[in-house]
């Protein structure tokens, strides 16, 4: 093939590819609650599985799940990532779920690269947890995009937390949809077992915790919800550890000032866990 028409071809092609990645993928973050969502039908779960039908097909997911927290940063590198059934007490049907998307190592490399603030390390030992697949599972249920799960360093600040989220700014011009997956209120030493039933139930504390999160979110105030543990008792009562609060945080961070966001699954249930979620996208 003669050289001109070898550079005319590289021409289109790097023009294909910036008409595929003009357009910024949106952010979520995920009330995941009770692993038993990954197989009820449910309003949360047709929450989900609504919220994927409004987004285009993402080239990969990068989850930063509440249930992985390691001394340092980690990334997803496998080809297969397993599906873990990191809980108890269940029935079997739960543990009998796999969700066998694909990984990416490719993807995993440039996730690697694209972080400054730390070293992020190739993590071939995980897979997803249930904080990722019980979710994910409903928003692409043929398990056909590529995920990779991002770790949590249990070690830093919320500061820290959200500084490194922005640096993975980039990812969303290149198709991969990031996800938060955790609960704004996460108490379990508080669950209201005798309300494990009903449809709507919470704290009165609890529901104004999950007030509180939702109008900062909504001012984009991300100072004041960076520094959390400030808000009062209602909010430390809501979020007694940080594991499930600062997927929140990797969500916000990659916010512009021209998008909007959207709250979904906007109730509080067991008394002391809170499904809201939230979408970040184009205004």
């Amino acid at each position: 093939m003669p050289a001109t028409i070898n550079m005319q071809l590289k021409e289109l092609n790097q023009l294909a590819d910036v008409h595929d990645t003009s357009a910024i993928m949106p952010v979520l973050f995920l009330g995941h609650g009770s692993p038993m969502n990954a197989i009820e039908d449910n309003e949360f779960v047709r929450g989900w599985q609504n919220i994927g039908k409004t987004i285009p097909k993402p080239r990969a997911i990068l989850c930063v799940s509440a249930h992985w927290e390691t001394k340092g940063t980690l990334v997803t590198a496998m080809p297969k990532p397993p599906t873990i059934h990191d809980f108890g007490g269940f029935p079997q049907a739960l543990f009998n779920v796999q969700y066998p998307a694909p990984g990416s190592p490719e993807i995993a490399i440039e996730t690697q690269k694209t972080i400054h603030k730390t070293d992020v390390g190739l993590d071939e030992k995980w897979g997803l947890d249930h904080g990722a697949w019980s979710v994910i599972k409903h928003l692409y249920p043929k398990a056909d995009v590529p995920v990779l799960q991002l770790s949590l360093d249990y070690t830093k600040s919320p500061q820290y937390h959200y500084e490194l989220a922005q640096e993975l700014a980039s990812l969303r011009k290149k198709g991969v949809l990031i996800v938060g997956s955790g609960n704004i209120v996460h108490n379990l030493r508080r669950v209201a077992w005798d309300k494990i039933h009903e449809p709507e139930f919470g704290y009165d504390w609890a529901i104004e915790a999950n007030n509180t999160f939702k109008k900062l979110v909504l001012n984009h105030d991300h100072q004041s919800l960076i520094n959390y543990q400030s808000l009062g008792s209602a909010v430390q009562l809501s979020a007694p550890s940080p594991d499930h609060y600062l997927p929140l945080l990797y969500t916000l961070a990659l916010q512009q000032d021209h998008e909007k966001v959207s709250i979904f699954n906007d109730k509080t249930v067991m008394g002391s866990i809170a499904m809201t979620s939230f979408k970040i996208d184009k205004a």
